[in-house]
């Protein structure tokens, strides 16, 4: 397989399982079942954050489909490369990675199309979700978005003195030295580019797919606060981000909203802010691989992505991760399953519904025209 170093500074989110005590959760492509039916069992190539552990055992229950789930590490670049230039694509039936990759993808013939009308529970899926753009190619549904979210600013209220509601928290002077972005174009150059829009700093036009100038504004911005000292660090992976804002170093660091449930389950008061400005949105996306055609396993990937839909994995996933399934059978299902509260289903689907639908979003995107840059920006950023 060829080496492809781009998007290597999107760190892995396999170290929060650690954290929260489910590291056990991702198994090996092998590990989660002994005999199987070689035509009920389907190999997903997956973000950590999706598995659910023992609890695909319900899977089994319920369609006789066996899930074998490995673990391919969140880091875009390589999963591109594995499927591009590796063999991924052959290897396993279905991927679980960050939207934004389907076009690349589908145009280097690695996925196929899904035929959402034998995806019955695709219908319930809110519309916004389905809209969005970067899961089409030339008008086919290559992505099937199974987990939205959209991300801020974690902050301490005790060392901030306050309520945080605009990402100038992250570059005020007043903080030097206190603040922190992680350390990956991916989200931290949307970051800045959603800053310097929302307060008329720089005329961008799109955060999530800068143009060549608009990349310059941004990152010659993000240079200049580094060279000042504005950061403390920018962070890699879950441990440090979690350890930072849990510690005090950093009263205040973009980042994703579940080390907030870390930190809050230690007993530290950590925020996640409402910015005025607007959220980083992202989705994380169901494609299938051209090896489940070869395997002839079209009909049982289309099953799997049904279930998914259901309610179960939904009710399951937000337990685990506090990530929610976008459409509201999972509040249906908790009503039945004693082992889920339907109220705090309700909760957290409303949760991330109202980012969406009540403030202004901007699309992470994994493979913006002039990813090549980001990348010459970003090691420039590092150097500096």
């Amino acid at each position: 397989m060829k080496n492809n170093d781009n998007y290597l500074s999107n760190h892995s989110r396999r170290e929060f399982l650690k954290i929260v005590g489910i590291a056990g959760a991702g198994v090996g492509l092998f590990g989660i079942s002994g005999c199987l039916n070689p035509g009920k069992a389907i190999r997903l190539y997956g973000t950590g954050t999706l598995d659910i552990g023992k609890k695909w055992d319900q899977l089994y229950k319920d369609t006789g489909i066996k899930l074998l789930f490995q673990d391919n590490g969140n880091d875009t670049g390589p999963v591109i490369a594995n499927m591009i230039n590796g063999t991924a694509s052959y290897d396993f039936d279905l991927g679980g990675l960050q939207g934004g990759c389907e076009r690349e993808l589908a145009l280097a013939g690695k996925i196929l199309p899904w035929d959402v009308s034998k995806i019955p529970n695709w219908a319930q899926t809110w519309q916004w979700v389905k809209d969005i753009p970067h899961c089409k190619v030339d008008g086919k549904q290559f992505g099937l978005p199974v987990v939205v979210n959209a991300d801020s600013i974690l902050y301490r209220p005790d060392k901030i003195g306050g309520k945080v509601d605009s990402y100038e928290v992250i570059f005020d002077p007043k903080y030097k030295g206190r603040t922190s972005m992680e350390d990956a174009w991916i989200n931290s150059a949307v970051f800045a580019a959603i800053y310097l829009k929302g307060n008329g700093i720089a005329n961008i036009d799109n955060p999530g797919d800068l143009t060549e100038s608009e990349l310059g504004i941004v990152m010659e911005f993000l240079i200049k606060k580094k060279r000042d000292g504005q950061f403390r660090t920018f962070w890699k992976g879950w441990e440090e981000g979690v350890r930072l804002i849990k510690s005090g170093e950093v009263y205040a660091m973009t980042g994703w909203e579940p080390i907030v449930y870390a930190a809050k389950s230690s007993g530290v008061n950590v925020e996640y802010a409402v910015p005025r400005e607007g959220y980083e949105g992202w989705s994380n996306d169901l494609v299938i691989h051209i090896g489940a055609e070869k395997r002839g396993l079209l009909e049982e990937v289309h099953e799997f992505a049904n279930w998914e839909l259901k309610g179960y994995y939904g009710c399951e996933l937000a337990k685990q991760r506090g990530y929610i399934v976008p459409n509201s059978l999972s509040v249906d299902y908790a009503k039945t399953d004693k082992e889920y509260n339907p109220i705090d289903q309700e909760n957290k689907l409303n949760h991330v519904r109202d980012k969406f639908l009540k403030s202004k979003v901007y699309w992470q995107n994994t493979r913006p025209v002039n990813y090549k840059l980001y990348e010459d920006w970003w090691s420039k950023l590092r150097n500096s």
